[in-house]
């Protein structure tokens, strides 16, 4: 074998290169090794470029927004949560703040900022760092590391990172790779699924809607098996479908469900959590104030006029007409399309358009107090490339960050 490590670092993300930084600062000599031309490129894209690096939240409530397996994250949150991922930013120069109280950034908005201050600490460390080298195999005796094999070189090491990312955004590098080298070592994988992305609508009539934003909708499942995955939070209307940050959340539970099924129907409340009896008290009230008014000036007060207006020809409501000449059962039926409006969701553009995966190595075949496989001695995991994932909102940079610091330690 070529040059010797005491650590291989396989992908230039968020969590390789935290993992690179907290080896080197504990004296380990580091490759980190990136098969594009440079690192961090899908960190430069998070938040639009602004780098929601994490929240607020404490530790319980971060878990709890990953569902069932976000216990696993435990042990890595202890290490390193967001008031230590505040820390390490600031001991490298870069302030932070929360200017909503929620979502941490750079206080310069720009992802700029934090990638030049990790470039900086991986080069103060000494971290080797080489770029377009592609890990082809990772190279073990029995069942311990050695080392990797890149397309043009092979390294050797007792202890190699993985940290590959998932299949989002494969623009920006993503390919799977690190799924390959895992099974290839015996690991399974889940099943794979993209999420974080708009979703596309059989509804044709979302298209007259694209000027506003509709703040605070919730969206739930309209199947009784699944009736429980909501999300709430702003909703754009497209040319053939949704997106937004409450079909971004929301799509991580959709696209597995749409594999399913083919096509899913969902049910929208556009009307700022307001049910039934509200939106009927709503309607009650602008006719008695104004009984002579078009029926689209008392939903206008709820709603922009373009979704006003699909949502009376929904409820086969003429938007001309008066409040006091439509029957009762159409005043019913414009009532529960304003509580809930049904949408069908019907497909997605794939992992082009995801900014993460759902899905990924089992976390059973992982120790969660030290990040390495149980398989494989030496052999460590972070970041997206496991089967975890978060919402928006900070969820996924911080869990990045902790499972490369924690994988980083090389704990046995």
């Amino acid at each position: 074998m070529n040059k010797s490590f005491d650590l291989i670092v396989v992908g230039g993300g968020a969590a390789g290169i935290m993992s690179a930084i907290t080896s080197a600062r504990d004296g380990k000599s580091v490759l980190l090794l990136e098969k594009l031309p440079k690192i961090a490129a899908k960190l430069k894209a998070t938040g639009g470029g602004r780098c929601n690096l994490t929240n607020t939240l404490s530790n319980e409530e971060f878990m709890a927004k990953f569902g069932r397996d976000g216990r696993f994250m435990q042990d890595a949150l202890g290490e390193f949560d967001h008031r230590a991922l505040k820390q390490f930013f600031k001991d490298i120069g870069v302030e932070t703040h929360a200017p909503d109280g929620f979502r941490i950034f750079p206080t310069s908005h720009s992802s700029s900022t934090i990638i030049s201050a990790l470039e900086n600490e991986l080069h103060n460390l000494h971290v080797e760092v080489s770029c377009l080298q592609k890990v082809q195999k990772l190279i073990h005796v029995e069942n311990k590391i050695v080392g990797v094999k890149t397309s043009s070189d092979t390294f050797s090491a007792p202890k190699v990172i993985v940290a590959t990312g998932g299949l989002g955004y494969p623009t920006l590098g993503a390919q799977g790779d690190g799924y390959d080298m895992a099974r290839e070592l015996g690991h399974k994988t889940t099943e794979l699924y993209p999420a974080m992305m708009p979703l596309k609508t059989k509804d044709e009539w979302v298209k007259n809607c694209r000027a506003d934003t509709i703040a605070k909708v919730e969206l739930r499942v309209d199947l009784k098996k699944h009736n429980k995955l909501r999300a709430t939070g702003d909703l754009i209307f497209t040319n053939n479908g949704i997106r937004g940050p409450v079909v971004l959340d929301f799509a991580r539970e959709i696209t597995p469900l749409l594999s399913k099924y083919g096509e899913l129907p969902i049910l929208a409340n556009l009307t700022k959590g307001m049910n039934e009896e509200q939106l009927n008290q709503h309607l009650k009230k602008e006719a008695e104030s104004n009984p002579h008014a078009e029926i689209l000036k008392y939903i206008c007060a709820l709603l922009p006029e373009p979704l006003s207006l699909e949502l009376l020809h929904l409820a086969d409501i003429d938007p001309k007409g008066t409040y006091g000449k439509i029957s009762g059962s159409s005043k019913a039926k414009l009532i529960n399309i304003l509580a809930w409006t049904p949408l069908t969701i019907s497909g997605h553009d794939g992992f082009k358009m995801a900014m993460i995966t759902r899905g990924g190595i089992n976390l059973k075949e992982i120790n969660p107090k030290t990040m390495q496989s149980r398989l494989i001695y030496g052999l460590y995991f972070c970041g997206e490339v496991m089967n975890l994932d978060g919402p928006c909102g900070g969820y996924n940079l911080q869990w990045s960050f902790a499972s490369g610091h924690l994988a980083g330690l090389l704990k046995k």
